[in-house]
């Protein structure tokens, strides 16, 4: 593991920031896709002889993604498998959670997260705001309720959201309800 751990530790230094590019048009938010991650890490682990994979493991109700990276030397280091359920036994779903289970995977096991994309914010006063959490996007909140299993994990989950996300997915909750009845 000498070799790799090098290498890693030397392309690490080289890595970008994974760059929010792709825009969400339900909350006017940006984000960065899997290519962006990639794009952030792929020429440091190239120039350092690392090569970067990512395998599909068998699994019945969703993906399973493992990030890999093999070095020139032979020596190769498994970032850990990581389970992603689908929403529905369809491709789209299917595809959804790969794209999903990739890009955290591969941020998850390089360590990257995406970039800040307002600098200036570091130089304001700090408002204090109390909040459960941050609104995600559509396809993350749908992706969600559509993994419910019956009525009452749709109910725990739709109240789990704000209001300004449950005002984004109404529409797919009373989908989903109809669906589950």
């Amino acid at each position: 593991m000498q070799a790799i751990a090098a290498a890693l530790v030397k392309a690490q230094k080289e890595f970008g920031p994974a760059l929010k590019t792709s825009t969400n048009p339900h909350f006017r938010s940006r984000y960065a896709d899997l290519s962006n991650c990639v794009e952030a890490v792929i020429d440091a682990l190239n120039n350092n002889g690392i090569m970067l994979m990512q395998f599909t493991h068998p699994c019945d109700n969703g993906v399973i993604v493992e990030t890999m990276f093999i070095h020139e030397s032979g020596e190769h280091l498994s970032g850990g498998r990581l389970h992603v359920p689908a929403s529905k036994q369809d491709p789209q779903a299917y595809g959804s959670a790969l794209t999903y289970a990739r890009r955290y995977s591969l941020q998850a096991a390089c360590s990257i997260a995406p970039e800040d994309d307002d600098g200036n914010a570091a130089s304001k006063p700090v408002v204090k705001v109390e909040k459960k959490h941050d609104d995600r996007d559509r396809d993350t909140l749908k992706f969600i309720l559509e993994a419910c299993e019956n009525l009452e994990q749709l109910k725990d989950a739709y109240s789990k959201m704000t209001s300004s996300e449950r005002s984004a997915v109404a529409d797919i909750k009373d989908e989903m309800k109809g669906k589950l009845k």
